[in-house]
């Protein structure tokens, strides 16, 4: 991630042991609710008196309250314990190549605001960037109470850069310096991640049924990309185009991608590829005569809605296209072996239908005894995970920095 000017260690700086200790407590009542001071001192491993006095200084900062009487331990009464979700707030970006959308999020993820702004074209992305920036500066401007800004773009993101390798579909956006053109653009501290990165981060942070260390988060919107956990650390590589699943070839003589590479898996299963074919195969002319100026967003959602609704060649055509997402999924468990990996983003919209398939893909492909212990999941999250990702990628540098953010309000 980069940020402007925030005052947050960097990289492997070591945080002192009484923020590392608040950042503890601060993450175990994000993830646990009320709970009392006996509680987190039992599940942290510290001494009750650590613990007073670390939640007196959280208490002071205005970070967590005390709450009612709760059951405490051994049957004694004890004073609950809460994080003040709604008193510290973030702001959300994703950029998804014609899609830009601004949302404001409470601590715990909860959309409170959401701002879709006008589909970009390639010639119009100088001014859409300006556009942001306004709009941010607005809402800054209006609410005290939002402490940091979150994006998420699309991959491969260089993160020493700033910039983006390739956009199918976008080139313009490889031409913006992300780093240069938000980090230090507002009075709050600006964090940039890649889009499915990103949407790991709000699925561990936000979704109560991702419980693992070890989970992935698959991305099959606009583009395809992949966000992978591995004990709670996101990987990256050397220049930050790890897990970049969507360029994974599927077919070596297959269809050129303008990565350079063949048979690319975002050649088959992205939402701009599958408006692609819709246009081509004039499969949905007669139930959605406008498909071809359609959002690819909006021609995904025509083609599930005609699916449901028992038109066999758009069923065949979601078919066809959730084996595509299972290829992806079989790559991601030979390459990272998670306990979960959660499909979100425009195709997971598919439903059962998707999901159905994408298991029969597995149980072709990969061994049972790596299968058994493999959870696939549809995205539940209320907003797009990707947006929610940008938000959490504000929120998780909060839990994790808790004093400095408090200062900040």
């Amino acid at each position: 991630m980069h940020s402007g000017t925030t005052g947050l260690p960097r990289g492997g700086d070591q945080q002192p042991l009484s923020e590392l200790n608040r950042s503890r407590v601060v993450e175990f009542l994000h993830r646990n609710g009320v709970c009392s001071r006996a509680d987190i001192a039992h599940a942290l491993g510290l001494t009750p008196a650590a613990i007073t006095k670390i939640t007196a200084k959280l208490i002071e900062l205005g970070v967590i309250s005390e709450t009612g009487n709760l059951e405490g331990r051994l049957n004694r009464r004890a004073l609950g314990l809460t994080l003040n979700h709604s008193k510290y707030r973030v702001i959300g970006v994703k950029f998804a190549r014609s899609l830009v959308q601004i949302g404001v999020f409470d601590i715990s993820g909860r959309q409170l605001s959401l701002i879709d702004l006008p589909p970009v074209i390639d010639s119009q992305i100088s001014a859409t960037v300006d556009h942001i920036r306004s709009i941010i500066t607005d809402l800054l401007s209006q609410d005290s109470h939002i402490v940091a800004v979150g994006m998420s773009v699309p991959g491969p993101y260089l993160r020493h850069e700033g910039k983006i390798a390739v956009v199918t579909s976008m080139p313009g956006w490889t031409d913006i310096c992300y780093t240069d053109e938000f980090s230090n653009a507002f009075p709050v501290p600006t964090f940039i991640e890649h889009d499915a990165r990103s949407g790991a981060l709000a699925e561990s942070l936000f979704d109560p049924r991702v419980s693992s260390e070890n989970i992935a988060y698959y991305l099959v919107g606009e583009g395809v990309g992949l966000g992978v956990m591995d004990h709670e650390q996101l990987i990256n590589g050397e220049r930050g185009a790890a897990t970049e699943i969507g360029h994974i070839s599927i077919d070596v003589n297959g269809r050129a991608c303008k990565c350079g590479n063949f048979g690319c898996l975002e050649c088959y299963c992205s939402a701009v590829a599958v408006h692609e074919e819709l246009v081509k195969s004039h499969i949905l002319d007669a139930e959605f005569p406008d498909i071809a100026s359609m959002t690819h967003r909006d021609a995904c959602k025509s083609l599930f809605a005609a699916s449901s609704a028992g038109n066999k060649q758009a069923f065949e055509l979601v078919s066809k296209i959730s084996r595509y997402v299972g290829y992806g999924c079989v790559n991601i468990i030979n390459a990272y072996n998670p306990q979960q990996i959660i499909i979100g983003d425009i195709m997971a919209q598919a439903g059962g239908v998707l999901l159905d398939i994408v298991y029969e893909v597995l149980q072709e492909r990969i061994v049972p005894e790596i299968l058994n212990s493999t959870e696939i999941l549809l995205s539940t999250l209320t907003s797009d995970p990707t947006i929610t990702g940008a938000a959490a990628a504000a929120a998780n540098q909060f839990l994790r920095h808790p004093s400095l953010f408090a200062r900040a309000t």
